[in-house]
C-alpha cells in the first residue's frame, strides 16, 4: 500500500511516494526557474512552470507502483486557515485530481505548512506531537507556531509569532541576490559565510518586539553595507547572525508565554548549519529542539504524502 504527496509551492514543484510503514519509496523536485539576478516569481509564472514540469514528473513514477497506490494527497493551500490561497497550489490540485479520478482512490486534500511539519515530525523522530511549538522558516513564511494535533492527517495551529513584514528567506535572497548569488540564495550565501571574519555576525541589529522580528529595516541596512563596500563574507555572517538573534528572542518570549518545552524546526531556512548550531547552543537547556533534516526541511512533497497516509488510516 502506497501514498502519492503532491505539492506545488512558490518555487518548487514536488511528487514524494511513501509506503504504510512510513518509509520514502520514492521522490522527485523540480526548482522552478528564476531568471539571474530576479528575486522571485510571479504567481502566474511559477503555475506555469507547475504545470509544465507535473506531467514529466508524474510519468517518471515507476511502472510497477501504480496498482499500490492507495490515496493521493495534495497541498490546496499555504496554511489550515480561512482565505489562504495562492494560485501555484491549484496546478497540484488539478493534476491530483485527475490522478485520484484515474486510480478510482481517495483525494486527501491539505496544506503546504502541515506537509512541512509532518516531514519535520518525522525526519527529527518526534514521537508526542499533542501540543508543540514549530518555527517555519523559508522564503515565503516566518512563522511561530503553537501546534495541537487531535485529529489524524491534520493540525489545529496558531500563529504566536513572527515577522510583520520580510520572511527571513526574503532576506537572504534580497541581500543574496544584490552580492551576486543565485536565486535563491540561501545555500550559496552559507558557503560564502564560512570565509567571514571574526565578529561579522554582530554587523547587524536585531529588531524584535515581544514575538513579533521586524526585517525590513535590517535589510535596508545590509543594502547600505554593501554601497559602503563590505565584505559580501561578512555580511553573508552577518544576515545569518540576524536571523539568529531574531529568532532566539523570539522563542524564549515564547516559551515564557506558552510554558511549552518542545519546538520543531522546518523550512529552507533551517536547513542552514550555522543557524541550526547558534540556536542549539542558546535554547538547548531551556526546551527540546527537534529539526527537519536538510533535505526534508526545504520545501517537498514526503509531508504531503505522510498526511495522506495517516489520514486513509485513521
Amino acid at each position: 500500500m502506497l501514498f502519492i504527496g503532491i505539492d506545488t509551492s512558490a518555487y518548487t514543484t514536488s511528487v514524494a511516494l511513501i509506503d504504510q510503514q512510513k518509509q520514502l519509496i520514492w521522490e522527485k523536485r523540480q526548482l522552478l526557474k528564476v531568471r539571474s539576478g530576479e528575486r522571485g516569481l510571479a504567481q502566474s509564472e511559477a503555475f506555469f512552470q507547475h504545470v509544465q514540469n507535473l506531467p514529466s514528473i508524474i510519468q517518471s513514477i515507476p511502472k510497477s507502483v501504480w496498482n499500490q497506490i492507495a490515496a493521493v494527497g495534495v497541498s490546496t493551500a499555504p496554511r489550515p486557515l480561512e482565505g489562504s490561497y495562492m494560485p501555484v497550489f491549484t496546478a497540484g490540485m488539478a493534476i491530483a485530481t485527475s490522478v485520484a479520478s484515474v486510480l478510482e482512490v481517495e483525494l486527501i486534500k491539505t496544506t503546504h505548512q502541515e506537509g512541512h511539519l509532518a516531514a519535520g515530525i518525522e525526519s527529527a523522530k518526534m514521537l508526542d506531537t499533542s501540543e508543540f511549538l514549530a518555527f517555519h522558516v523559508s522564503g515565503g513564511t516566518t512563522e511561530l507556531l503553537r501546534v495541537q494535533q487531535n485529529n489524524p492527517g491534520k493540525y489545529c495551529l496558531e500563529i504566536i509569532g513572527g515577522s510583520s513584514d520580510l520572511h527571513a528567506g526574503q532576506f537572504i535572497d534580497r541581500v543574496g541576490v544584490r552580492l551576486g548569488l543565485s536565486f535563491p540564495a540561501g545555500k550559496e550565501l552559507e558557503q560564502l559565510a564560512l570565509k567571514a571574519s571574526p565578529g561579522s555576525a554582530s554587523l547587524l541589529p536585531s529588531a524584535v518586539k515581544g514575538t513579533e522580528i521586524s526585517f525590513s529595516g535590517v535589510e535596508s541596512a545590509a543594502q547600505r553595507l554593501i554601497d559602503n563596500k563590505k565584505r559580501p563574507a561578512d555580511l553573508a555572517r552577518a544576515v545569518e547572525g540576524c536571523i539568529v538573534r531574531s529568532l532566539i528572542k523570539v522563542l524564549e518570549q515564547a516559551l515564557e508565554d506558552t510554558q511549552l518545552t518542545k519546538i520543531l524546526f522546518v523550512g529552507g531556512v533551517m536547513s542552514n548549519k550555522y543557524i541550526r548550531y547558534e540556536i542549539t547552543k542558546r535554547l538547548s537547556s531551556k526546551a527540546d529542539l527537534f529539526w527537519a533534516e536538510p533535505n526534508w526541511s526545504s520545501d517537498n512533497a514526503i509531508g504531503v504524502a505522510l498526511l495522506a497516509r495517516e489520514a486513509f488510516l485513521k
